[in-house]
């Protein structure tokens, strides 16, 4: 399933190649403080694949808090956070914000809510390496 998305002015865009036709596409909605201020809402599949594209690179920002280990791609036109990507012994993983899709029934989707307070660098990379998307491309990343 091909899944598009973007911010809301459309400086960040994507494709996402799901593996499958997207019934079972599952929803973390981080309780971080970071998530809950910006609306995010997560998901990923180890064999799906993300292609980014950006228009204008100096309107991006890569924000990290926390363990800093991953780079939250923040529009600065419109605040938007569509995808977080975190390098992982020299590859790149992903995760997208479900609230940037073109054309998906947003109610159609199962969210779970998720909180990672509490868990290691070490276990969070783990993690990442085992669930996030493992194809990626994000020009400049």
């Amino acid at each position: 399933m091909r899944i598009e998305g973007k911010c809301h002015c459309g400086n960040i865009s994507y494709v996402l190649d799901w593996p499958d036709d997207g019934t079972e596409i599952g929803i973390r909605t981080c309780g971080c403080t970071f998530c809950v201020k910006h609306g995010g809402n997560w998901t990923s599949h180890r064999d799906a694949a993300l292609a980014a594209e950006i228009g204008d690179p100096s309107l991006v920002s890569a924000y990290r808090f926390g363990t800093g280990t991953a780079d939250f791609h923040v529009c600065a036109c419109c605040g938007v956070v569509p995808f977080v990507s975190s390098a992982i012994d020299g590859q790149l993983y992903a995760v997208v914000n479900t609230n940037t899709f073109e054309g998906i029934d947003q109610s159609s989707l199962a969210r779970s809510p998720t909180n990672f307070d509490g868990e290691g660098p070490g276990d969070r990379l783990d993690r990442r390496k085992r669930n996030w998307i493992r194809t990626v491309t994000i020009p400049g990343a």
